[in-house]
């Protein structure tokens, strides 16, 4: 009887060994899938806070260009403002000159057309001629020009202050050459010299602008036009930077024309370098 229960007892053992061992292996696992699950979790969390880090570096690149791009359009702003301050001024004093060199040829046009003896028009056809001193003489007296001479004289001047009014320089400068070429003893010719050293001095052309007026100098010193031509060239030395050379010769304008108008431009300009 009792080896029976011993035998038994030995049964009943060796069946519930398997059941044990299953009942550890399934712990081990959940154990297993429970780290996973955390290390997974972890991860997930890392891997947002590392996206959105990123987002914030990437906005804050954003930012950053749209700063620099905006600073650079604004000094782009700033420098295309300044060249239209320069530009509207460089125009502003062309203007100026130009309507002061229209209106000395209208002037003067107006009293050659005139007759003004102060002008040193060409006399009247009509006019008696001089009469000859007694004696000897090499030569006869020069005739007057006639009305068609002076009107065809006229005409040539004008043809080529349009030319100069329209900006056409190179054609103003052939234009005015022939006049002084066709009329050398009109009292337009040291006019006509004037507005050639003029043209070119509008092309930029300061060596021929120099000759020209240094030229109508030569030719013609007591002319009315001698002082003007002196101030064209203290502007030109003003432009090419020469302010020493500029400033004698507005002095040298106010010395030898004290009254002209030309000396009273000399006298402010003077002014101005003294400032």
């Amino acid at each position: 009887m009792s080896r029976a229960l011993l035998a038994a007892a030995l049964l009943a053992a060796a069946a519930s060994l398997p059941a044990r061992a299953g009942l550890f292996d399934d712990d081990e696992a959940r154990r297993r899938i429970d780290a996973l699950r955390k290390e997974l979790a972890q991860q997930g969390l890392d891997n947002e806070a590392r996206i959105a880090k990123l987002e914030e570096t990437i906005r804050n690149i954003g930012v950053v260009e749209l700063v620099r791009q905006l600073q650079e359009m604004n000094d782009e702003i700033a420098r295309l403002r300044g060249q239209i301050e320069v530009l509207s001024n460089d125009n502003q004093q062309l203007q100026k000159r130009q309507r002061d060199f229209y209106l000395d040829i209208d002037s003067r046009l107006k009293r050659l057309e005139g007759g003004n003896a102060a002008s040193g028009a060409p006399p009247d056809a009509g006019s008696a001629p001089p009469v000859a001193a007694p004696g000897p003489v090499a030569s006869a007296a020069p005739q007057p020009p006639s009305k068609e001479d002076q009107a065809r004289e006229v005409k040539a001047y004008d043809a080529a202050s349009n030319l100069f009014r329209r900006n056409d320089f190179p054609s103003a400068i052939e234009a005015f050459r022939a006049f002084v070429k066709d009329f050398p003893q009109s009292a337009l010719a040291p006019n006509a010299g004037y507005w050639i050293g003029i043209s070119y001095a509008n092309m930029r052309d300061y060596r021929h602008a120099l000759a020209a007026q240094e030229e109508l100098i030569s030719k013609y010193p007591q002319s009315p036009k001698a002082p003007d031509a002196l101030l064209a060239i203290a502007a030109i030395q003003a432009e090419q930077g020469d302010t020493g050379s500029a400033r004698n010769t507005l002095e040298d304008i106010v010395a030898r024309f004290p009254t002209s108008e030309a000396a009273g431009k000399a006298r402010t300009r003077l002014a101005t370098m003294r400032r």
